[in-house]
């Protein structure tokens, strides 16, 4: 006999139903109680025929009756069975498999078991988007509210992810909106959000969460998480439901203010900075420093244009330091800033070079005709051409 060669002779009923991909035939054989451990000539099972012959159907009806089996002889339902510590009811939910997970709970599963990371099962839906699995657990009193060790929870984790009816399904589920989702208490689900750029989930979510994280100290407003994701409509949104665009001084993210944050993001930079003046964010001496920092001078400009206030400055050690590495470059901005009122003798009293210093002492700078344009206005807007 070649051991290599199938011979259908030496194949079981259910082995050949499952070869042919035959699902009809195979459901009646397995009602009819028929193996589904017979071996042919090579060794094979049914479920090795399933899998080779890329039978799907069949493949599920032979691991569901051999879950059935392995179940009856005692198998442990809440038993580690993966390198990271997911058991059944983990895989199942992954795999959105609905009869098993129904199965696994009936037959006794933990719906709160926790892998390595302290991740539910219910967790695990909320994180890829498995409706139908998050529906079912939810459906058998699964905690909608539970969190892993890094405190992150279902809601969170879905809004991050973009999973919009998960989310939806989560809040009208009684999961809390307001549960600090980082050992710092701060991170919320509307966080996630923002950052990701999630619209419809943030649009969830704002009406939703309390407003001490707008500008509470010791608190990150969405704001940033807006600013620092890049994302202008998720930024817009929230300044349009009432959040500050001054929010607070974010000691996480290193920033006194979304707009010095704004200076980070390259690309998204004229439509974040903007979005934040058109909601009325407060322009100061900071804000200026910065442009001289990234080299932004249209907008060191416009940014006077503005109203930047000239006085009194609480930073004026931070605007001196930028101002000293930007001195290569000072008719681009030092006119400016003197023609809209600047006192000269904050900067002569000061540590700048002796650049700067002969400068400002020129008795005719305010009459200079190298003064540059104001930054190109559109709309009252600044734009990238500037």
């Amino acid at each position: 006999m070649d051991f290599t060669e199938a011979y259908s002779d030496t194949c079981s009923t259910v082995g050949l139903a499952a070869r042919e991909g035959n699902v009809k035939v195979l459901r009646k054989l397995l009602k009819k109680g028929r193996s589904i451990d017979v071996a042919d000539n090579r060794g094979w099972m049914p479920i090795h025929e399933a899998a080779y012959h890329n039978s799907i159907e069949c493949l599920r009806m032979l691991i569901q009756n051999v879950l059935r089996l392995l179940l009856r002889h005692g198998a442990n339902v809440n038993g580690s069975h993966s390198m990271c510590g997911w058991n059944a009811l983990h895989q199942a939910t992954f795999q959105e498999n609905a009869e098993i997970i129904k199965l696994l709970l009936k037959k006794g599963a933990n719906k709160e078991c926790q892998d390595d990371f302290g991740i539910t099962p219910l967790f695990v839906a909320a994180q890829y988007g498995k409706l139908e699995s998050l529906s079912i657990l939810i459906s058998s009193g699964a905690n909608v509210n539970c969190q892993a060790l890094d405190k992150a929870t279902p809601l969170f984790i879905a809004a991050q992810e973009g999973h919009t009816r998960c989310v939806e399904l989560l809040l009208s589920s009684g999961a809390a909106p307001d549960l600090y989702c980082n050992e710092d208490s701060w991170q919320l689900p509307i966080h996630a959000a923002a950052q990701m750029g999630h619209t419809e989930i943030l649009d969830l979510l704002i009406p939703l969460t309390n407003r001490v994280c707008d500008t509470g100290p010791d608190k990150v407003s969405p704001v940033y998480s807006a600013v620092f994701g890049g994302h202008e409509e998720c930024l817009e949104m929230l300044l349009q439901h009432g959040y500050s665009p001054d929010a607070q001084m974010c000691l996480v993210f290193g920033f006194s203010s979304p707009m010095c944050m704004a200076f980070q993001k390259d690309c998204e930079f004229f439509g974040i900075v903007n979005i934040l003046l058109k909601y009325g964010a407060q322009l100061n001496e900071l804000h200026l420093a910065y442009c001289l920092k990234y080299e932004k001078f249209s907008v060191f400009r416009y940014f006077l244009k503005k109203g930047c206030p000239l006085a009194p400055w609480n930073h004026i050690s931070e605007f001196i330091n930028h101002a000293i590495k930007a001195q290569t470059k000072y008719k681009e901005w030092l006119p400016s800033l003197l023609l809209a009122g600047f006192d000269p003798l904050n900067l002569l009293c000061s540590s700048c070079p002796r650049s700067l210093h002969n400068y400002l002492l020129y008795e005719d700078v305010l009459r200079m005709n190298e003064v540059p344009d104001l930054a190109v206005i559109q709309d009252g807007d600044i734009s990238k051409s500037s």
